[in-house]
């Protein structure tokens, strides 16, 4: 057992440690823990052993307590260790009742943040976290380093802890979620911008914005921050920041970070020298906020690999799933996944992306997030809307109270489930339209995430006959 494994294995044995949800991550750790000596305690609001499926037999196996029903969080009292996950709010009393009570109050990611021996490159942001992050991580890939990538990305960090050498790499997507509690930050954070998002989760605006700053608040010298410079909150986090602070922008030429001249290169400016590194039509990637993505990401790794390493990730990288992804051609009409489309300016970053008006299927679950910026975009940018779930009355009132709406020839109709929207857009769409996937809102009304959202959405299009 190697020596920061020991570590861990020294914080649990014995503890009574509690976990809440059984999520993918924590059923990794809780078979992980039992195993180091912890008396495991499972809180979740199943209301029995058998609602947690083939899972339930694993829990019969370790012995695990449990605290489930309405109550579950009765089984926070008197545990030495309570484990959260991302979607369960910081602030409830419970919670915070037991850290008075000297509980540590942990994450997943907190504990592979106290224990990793590598270092650490954290990106967080409203919009283009992962990419961003992924393309980080190929960066360090293509000029030889390993690396581990995880955090809300989508894989578990802490189970990767017995697999990290010092030499290595740690490449994380870090939500407002994961951040909020955090109280170690990366070496290299970046924040590529700050937009009213999950306001259904966060009190308000400004303590989604303080979960953020997290991620900047807790570095150690030397480190290194990348802002964006076109959102007006990164730009006031400049205070926070402790090392070598730089920005990426494409609409401004800089002397102090990434930036997108003129002539259409991508240039790095420090230190008094400015070098293009890549030209903007050798790049792959679809759409404008891509091109602040790759510059985010470049300013990360700046100093840390070879340009050689940019330059062959940025011309070769052609994206990830469920972001602006061409799903199929169909009697001449193209059909896009953006179901990362969680957000107005997720979904505006799409829209811009296209030089023709396309059929958009928006809507979704409420997260209580202005719709108002969203209206002039869908104007200019939209000629049909199919329009589903809870935020479809809320995204077609902002559209119809604009003053542009009337002399637009927008059309908008509305569907009741995912099937109805795709076969409504395609009677609207004539050979050389686009149709795009693009809701706007989150998923939780009718999916787990937005990955099952747009992969719904792509079998359904690639079943039409």
């Amino acid at each position: 057992m190697q020596k920061e494994q020991q570590q861990l294995a020294e914080l649990v044995k014995g503890k009574k440690v509690a976990f809440i949800g059984a999520g993918v991550s924590h059923k990794t750790l809780i078979e992980e823990f039992v195993g180091l000596g912890a008396h495991v305690t499972l809180c979740d609001k199943k209301n029995s052993v058998d609602d947690f499926g083939s899972y339930a037999e694993t829990i019969r196996r370790l012995g695990i307590d449990l605290s489930l029903g309405e109550h579950y969080m009765d089984g926070f009292q008197g545990q030495d260790i309570i484990l959260r996950t991302p979607g369960f709010e910081y602030y409830q009393k419970p919670l915070q009742d037991a850290i008075a009570a000297g509980t540590l109050v942990t994450s997943e990611v907190e504990l592979f943040f106290d224990y990793c021996p590598c270092e650490i490159v954290g990106v967080t942001g409203s919009d283009g976290k992962t990419t961003t992050t992924t393309l980080i991580s190929k960066f360090y890939e293509a000029a030889g380093r390993k690396v581990h990538l995880g955090g809300n990305i989508g894989a578990a960090l802490l189970p990767m802890l017995p697999d990290v050498a010092p030499e290595d790499v740690a490449v994380v997507e870090l939500s407002s979620f994961q951040l909020i509690s955090m109280r170690k930050s990366p070496k290299i954070a970046v924040v590529t911008n700050v937009t009213p998002n999950h306001l259904d989760h966060h009190k308000d605006m400004q303590e989604y914005i303080d979960a953020k700053r997290n991620i900047l608040l807790h570095q150690v010298p030397p480190c290194r921050e990348v802002l964006g410079y076109e959102n007006d909150i990164t730009r006031s986090m400049v205070p926070d920041c402790k090392g070598k602070q730089v920005w990426f922008t494409r609409l401004h030429d800089t002397d102090n970070g990434a930036f997108l001249r003129g002539d259409g290169m991508l240039c790095m400016a420090e230190d008094g020298v400015v070098t293009p590194f890549l030209a903007q039509k050798d790049i792959k990637l679809r759409g404008l906020h891509n091109i602040e993505n790759l510059l985010a990401a470049a300013a990360a790794v700046w100093g840390e690999v070879p340009v050689e390493a940019i330059q062959k990730v940025g011309s070769t990288f052609t994206g990830v799933e469920h972001r602006i992804e061409p799903v199929r051609v169909l009697d001449g009409v193209t059909y896009y996944n953006d179901s990362i489309g969680t957000s107005p300016t997720r979904t505006i970053a799409g829209l811009r992306s296209f030089d023709q008006k396309v059929i958009l299927i928006a809507g979704g679950y409420d997260k209580h997030i202005p719709y108002e910026p969203l209206a002039p975009e869908v104007i200019a940018h939209v000629k049909n809307l199919v329009l589903m779930g809870a935020t479809g009355p809320r995204i077609e009132k902002a559209v119809c109270e604009h003053p542009d709406f009337a002399a637009s020839g927008l059309t908008i109709q509305h569907a009741d489930t995912m099937q109805h929207a795709v076969e409504l857009a395609r009677a609207a769409a004539q050979p050389g339209d686009i149709i795009i996937l693009s809701p706007a809102s989150a998923s939780f009304d009718l999916y787990p995430n937005f990955e099952v959202r747009g992969r719904e959405f792509k079998k359904i299009v690639n079943e039409l006959k």
